[in-house]
């Protein structure tokens, strides 16, 4: 069934009006009609049948019916610290990271990121994965969107989240950071009996290069555990989500 994204509150037995790019997709693209049966999420975790009534490409209007939970976010709140890389690989990995279920993703600026965004293209840019998290969502049928924060230096990042970690008593590790100078691997960290809490659990990935060794040994001080993927070195495109994939065949809903 066709799935469009509703910026606003929806509730059973009534009326609303699409905005012009979800009429755009429904009546130009997919060439719906009059009577169609559709399914609208908005972000609550629920997903609402709908009807379409007319056929107004500008501001379509639908019928809403009865709201159904689909159950489809993984038992783990698994969340992405993905270190800026070059070009558009990011679309890449917020689009694929949401189609393995990440609950969070944190773009981070580090010493050796290539991409460099001023205040302009830093809103730009959010707003445009932002609009591929709603995508993702769509296509692969979850009723939550993902938070995906503003980036961050990656440093000031780190000091921060250990300090709001000791404030609070919490000696539990920061979570996976991801590097090829690891000598740890994921099934020595994990054994067959282990849990994963279901509080977040984070995965930090740097950029093509790698993250800086200061900046790894930051995160190692800040409560990290370094992580090596297998005897071959991952594109920064490749590792989070083979991570992900990973943690989600263990402990999660694959």
């Amino acid at each position: 069934m066709t799935r469009l994204f509703f910026a606003g509150p929806l509730s059973a037995d009534t009326t609303i009006r699409l905005d012009t790019d979800a009429s755009h997709h429904a009546l130009r693209v997919l060439r719906l009609e009059r009577g169609d049966l559709i399914e609208l999420f908005n972000g609550d975790g629920l997903r609402y049948p709908a009807t379409l009534l007319d056929t107004d490409a500008r501001a379509a209007s639908v019928q809403i019916g009865s709201p159904v939970e689909a159950c489809t976010e993984s038992p783990l709140r698994l969340s992405l610290a993905q270190a800026l890389p070059s070009g558009d690989k990011m679309d890449w990995i917020v689009e694929k990271a949401i189609e393995l279920g990440v609950h969070t993703i944190q773009p981070l600026m580090s010493s050796r990121s290539i991409l460099r965004l001023d205040a302009s293209r830093t809103e730009k840019r959010l707003a445009h994965w932002r609009r591929i998290a709603i995508a993702a969502c769509m296509q692969c049928g979850r009723d939550r969107v993902p938070e995906i924060s503003a980036p961050v230096d990656l440093a000031r990042w780190l000091i921060e989240r250990r300090r709001v970690a000791q404030e609070q008593s919490d000696t539990s590790p920061a979570g996976f950071m991801l590097s090829p100078r690891g000598s740890t691997r994921l099934r020595e960290i994990i054994k067959p009996s282990a849990v994963i809490p279901r509080s977040a659990s984070w995965l930090l990935v740097g950029p093509e290069a790698g993250l800086s060794e200061q900046e790894e040994s930051l995160a190692i001080e800040c409560g990290w555990q370094a992580l090596r993927l297998g005897p071959r070195i991952l594109r920064t495109e490749t590792a989070g989500l083979a991570a992900l994939a990973a943690l989600q065949a263990l402990f999660g809903d694959l």
